[in-house]
């Protein structure tokens, strides 16, 4: 196993990039062999079941089974439909308040907590990158790279503009407001994916700002990175160190340079195929409506419940499951159909 070699951790970032790819090939075999041994146990305790018909154990552990079954099987389909090169990997998730001052911001952490919530679910780890906290409430900006099988390929399906209907809890009168928050989600890509020369970089030290605590500092230990080449301008100041603070926005800059890449891709793609229009996503992905009635909406594919509050406790993988499917048809419909075979002359 090249694992195994002497010189295998010479290059970290290397060695790295290489075990997430063994993760991402690794993720299929495992998900079809635990399918695989539940299948077996239950086809085994049903024909000792249809054995001992007065044994009520056998039957009720059988039917024990099958939820355990299915879980197995939607995770192998999951697996399945994640097979873009970043989609094992990690991923980079910020959140932005659309306009609406304090009602957006409040919004946009509450979105933050959703997500949160639902990598706690699933085991992942979350860390914070970037915070600007709002004047009064919620955020200004937020950036978190989450960590753990799946992260990016499971989070791709939330990027865009997320609407929110509720009677303002900031509004003495009571009145209804909407308001619109953007989430953008990348993947974590590996340092020897993408190559940035130092020539191409401007980087800005500034002062932190924010409502007070960890993000006012003292010291210029912000940091804002511009790529010169495409203009793409990141910056972090969450940590107290320059130097952490610049590692953080040059993992958002490889992150943001990988995505570029990939729709210039999909655009050269699509062209070839004779697709016309931009590959985009659309403006507002999934509506959250907590007054006059209780529902959440995904607009693309008209997944919705109607329990907003476990939504926004992180139970969202209803939605991330349908888009994936909806994703998986669409790819499959514009693939090009299979040369025929002509005729054995």
């Amino acid at each position: 196993m090249r694992a195994a070699a002497p010189d295998f951790w010479g290059d970290p970032e290397a060695a790295r990039a290489v075990l997430k790819r063994v993760q991402a090939l690794r993720g299929p075999l495992d998900a079809l062999a635990a399918g695989e041994g539940r299948l077996g146990d239950l086809e085994a305790l049903t024909e000792m079941a249809a054995e001992a018909p007065d044994d009520p154990d056998l039957a009720a552990e059988a039917e024990r089974l099958l939820p355990e079954l299915d879980r197995a099987l939607h995770d192998l389909e999951v697996t399945v439909l994640l097979s873009g090169p970043h989609d094992a990997g990690d991923a980079i998730l910020s959140v932005h308040p659309g306009a609406g001052g304090t009602e957006s911001q409040d919004w946009a952490q509450m979105l933050l907590r959703m997500y949160m919530r639902w990598a706690e679910r699933k085991g992942l780890t979350v860390e914070i990158l970037d915070w600007l906290a709002g004047d009064e409430a919620g955020i200004k900006s937020a950036t978190l790279i989450v960590r753990g099988p799946l992260a990016y390929g499971l989070l791709q399906a939330e990027k865009g503009v997320h609407r929110l209907v509720r009677i303002s809890p900031f509004d003495a009168s009571g009145r209804r407001h909407t308001s619109f928050a953007s989430v953008d989600v990348l993947p974590d890509v590996p340092e020897a994916e993408i190559e940035i020369r130092a020539e191409d970089l401007r980087i800005d030290v500034f002062r932190s700002s924010g409502a007070g605590g960890q993000h006012v500092n003292k010291t210029e230990s912000a940091v804002r990175i511009t790529h010169l080449p495409t203009g793409i301008v990141v910056s972090c100041q969450n940590e107290r160190s320059q130097h952490s603070n610049r590692e953080s926005a040059m993992t958002i800059l490889r992150a943001r340079l990988a995505e570029r890449r990939e729709a210039e891709k999909e655009r050269e793609q699509a062209a070839a195929r004779g697709i016309a229009g931009e590959i985009a996503f659309g403006s507002q992905i999934r509506s959250y409506v907590l007054h006059p009635y209780t529902m959440v909406k995904d607009h693309r594919t008209d997944a919705e419940t109607g329990n907003v509050q476990a939504v926004l406790d992180g139970d969202i993988d209803p939605f991330i499951d349908a888009y994936l499917a909806q994703k998986a048809r669409r790819q499959a419909a514009a693939a090009p159909a299979p040369a025929s075979r002509g005729a054995a002359g």
